[in-house]
């Protein structure tokens, strides 16, 4: 079986960005995600790792010989290990920055100057470059060199404080969720100033930070008018109706708000004494009565199963049966749109992942491929044999 990675220009060239080459310099998932969207769109990117890995090759897997989350953050891209500290592998990343196009790291700002691959310096020895950095809190002010991380950021911008009941305690949000937004930032920020490039001939810094992503996110919520009480949450709670309801097996989702989906909510749940009755008759009235229509609403959907629901509601009310991201691999409409790949990978095998997340009509972009071994591609890149390869529960030493 091969599992070269299709690094051609063949291979690669049907893609919107293709003949662009990315150095991902960064580990977990914000800034390789990102890059990862970039190879979607038919950019070379090469990972470029520590001597130790990525540490997301370390999260704890199920898979006995690679991190499930590495596998599904990387995909895409040829990988090369350079240790920066030691003066024969800096000449080498340096080299690579002479021909780039983009450079990505999520080290903290005081770090790329002490590690020489600042922006300054890297632009002057490549004026076209797109130089973008990951951080968790921006380039300047008290926090800037903090280290940032997805959950951290949930907690400090109110994420968890909405996410939990009101007036119960924070809740997490799973998922890394501002990791993947950062991530969308950095594809559309570098992709962005490579179109200003060809205007103006030169690169740029772009900044992308875990602090920026959080409150974007949240850029519905985040309006404080003159003269207001601050307690902006209020506005994005629609009561009881609008979330997720048991019913005879499983659990349900429901979206109610208009005039439209409330009517056929109750009419095909059988309360249609609720869509008369004028207590009810606006989301907010709905909201401040929902202890008194939830109650009814439960009973109502005990009569089926969540999927039954699912297929009675129909187009006529939003909703979806809980499921879980298992189901999704064999889901007819992930099918229909061609998210799901198969991936051949050498230490793992045969596995199917996500693919295709942007459509392109005229350059839909090359085909994904599995992400790559430490230091899987070093004699392609910098002429030189892999390192030998570290069993991913070892540890990675300082």
């Amino acid at each position: 079986m091969d599992t070269t990675p299709p690094d051609s220009n063949a291979a690669r060239g049907r893609g919107p960005l293709a003949g662009i080459r990315v150095l991902d310099l960064s580990a977990y998932i914000a800034g390789p995600y990102g890059c990862t969207l970039l190879a979607d769109q038919g950019a070379d990117v090469i990972k470029i790792e520590p001597p130790g890995g990525d540490n997301l090759r370390q999260y704890p897997s199920t898979l006995p010989s690679e991190s499930r989350a590495f596998l599904g953050v990387n995909r895409s891209k040829r990988g090369v290990v350079l240790d920066l500290k030691r003066a024969e592998d800096h000449a080498a990343l340096l080299r690579l920055v002479r021909e780039a196009d983009v450079l990505v790291h999520n080290f903290r700002p005081s770090v790329p100057p002490r590690l020489g691959i600042d922006h300054p310096r890297l632009a002057r020895l490549n004026p076209r470059l797109i130089y973008c950095a990951v951080t968790g809190y921006g380039e300047r002010g008290p926090m800037k060199d903090k280290a940032g991380y997805d959950q951290v950021l949930q907690t400090m911008t109110g994420m968890c404080a909405l996410q939990g009941k009101r007036g119960g305690p924070p809740e997490i949000i799973y998922g890394s969720v501002v990791d993947y937004y950062a991530a969308a930032l950095l594809a559309a920020g570098v992709a962005s100033a490579l179109y200003e490039r060809e205007r103006s001939g030169l690169g740029q810094f772009v900044g992308v930070s875990l602090l920026r992503s959080a409150l974007t996110m949240q850029s519905a919520r985040m309006i404080w008018a003159e003269g207001e009480a601050l307690d902006i949450g209020r506005d994005m709670r629609s009561g009881g109706v609008t979330g997720i309801h048991p019913t005879r097996e499983g659990y349900l989702y429901l979206s109610a708000n208009t005039p439209r989906f409330w009517k056929a909510l109750c009419e095909k749940t059988g309360l249609q004494r609720l869509h008369d009755d004028p207590r009810y008759d606006t989301v907010r009235k709905r909201a401040e009565r929902y202890a008194e229509i939830v109650p009814q609403l439960h009973a109502a959907l005990a009569a089926r199963s969540a999927l039954e629901w699912e297929a009675l509601f129909g187009d006529e009310v939003p909703c979806a049966a809980a499921r879980r991201i298992e189901d999704m691999f064999d889901h007819p409409q992930v099918l229909a749109e061609g998210m799901v790949a198969g991936f051949e990978h050498p230490a793992v095998g045969r596995y199917r992942g996500v693919a295709h997340p942007i459509k392109f009509g005229r350059t839909p972009g090359p085909a994904a491929f599995a992400a790559p071994l430490l230091d899987q591609d070093a004699a392609a890149i910098l002429g030189r044999a892999a390192a030998p390869r570290r069993d991913p529960g070892e540890d990675p030493g300082d």
